[in-house]
């Protein structure tokens, strides 16, 4: 049996049990986004994509780093400089991405096991816990940093092409953000051919179901989703070594 289907077995009992700790434990379900849930949900609960649930957030965090990496000598002008002492700017920018790549795989990877130990203590009172030794678990906490590794490379991309805090910042929110509001409005045909292939939604079949994830959408596997975002940052660092070689700076 699969941790999520492990979850599901425990979530009826004790997010329904009355008493005081009936009280805790729906609490607990409250606190992740189970409470209330119709049986077809609770036979999909992720115990390990909930406690990553926090990603969502990380995404802003990491894409401003990747957008001020580029975008902060343009503002201050050192870009001229960086060019002067290094005149092949892709190696500039390789060099950039190599480094928010690693940084932000190495933290998002480290938070995300601290996110899932903290989140599966607080589960494992309720028995809905799942363990790292279980299908899926282990690639769901290393894809979280592995996500937002590569959503960094993309907003270095962005942040190249665009070479404005303000407006690349204003993209990355909008593409993370934003779009999948504006795909998930359109008629359910578009909706569900359209959103598993933006950046976050993509990015979050690599990591599983979260509390932010699209209720009833069909998530792309894995390593697709994944292959997917690595497609978006691909194209946008591809984009900006060509600009960069071809415009003053």
């Amino acid at each position: 049996m699969d941790q999520a289907a492990h979850g599901s077995v425990h979530l009826v009992d004790h997010c329904s049990h009355h008493g005081g700790h009936g009280r805790a434990r729906r609490a607990v379900c409250a606190r992740y986004g189970i409470g209330g849930i119709s049986p077809s949900d609770r036979a999909t609960f992720d115990p390990a994509a909930y406690s990553l649930s926090g990603f969502f957030l990380a995404q802003l965090a990491v894409g401003v780093l990747g957008v001020l990496t580029i975008t902060s000598e343009y503002q201050t002008g050192s870009v001229r400089a960086t060019f002067a002492a290094t005149p092949q700017r892709q190696a500039v920018l390789a060099a950039k991405a190599v480094v928010v790549g690693v940084v932000t795989a190495l933290i998002g990877t480290a938070s995300a096991f601290a996110a899932f130990l903290v989140g599966q203590a607080v589960l494992a009172q309720q028995g809905l816990q799942a363990h790292l030794g279980d299908p899926g678990v282990l690639r769901s906490v290393v894809g979280a940093g592995l996500y937002l590794a590569v959503l960094g490379l993309l907003a270095v991309g962005l942040g190249t092409l665009i070479r404005s805090t303000v407006g690349a910042t204003a993209v990355v929110v909008g593409l993370v953000f934003v779009l999948p509001g504006i795909v998930g409005a359109l008629p359910s045909s578009w909706d569900e051919a359209v959103t598993p292939y933006l950046p976050s939604d993509a990015g979050q079949a690599l990591i599983g179901r979260t509390k932010f994830a699209p209720q009833g959408l069909h998530l792309l596997s894995p390593w697709m989703g994944f292959a997917v975002v690595c497609a978006y940052a691909a194209a946008a660092l591809a984009a900006a070594a060509v600009l960069l070689r071809r415009r003053d700076a």
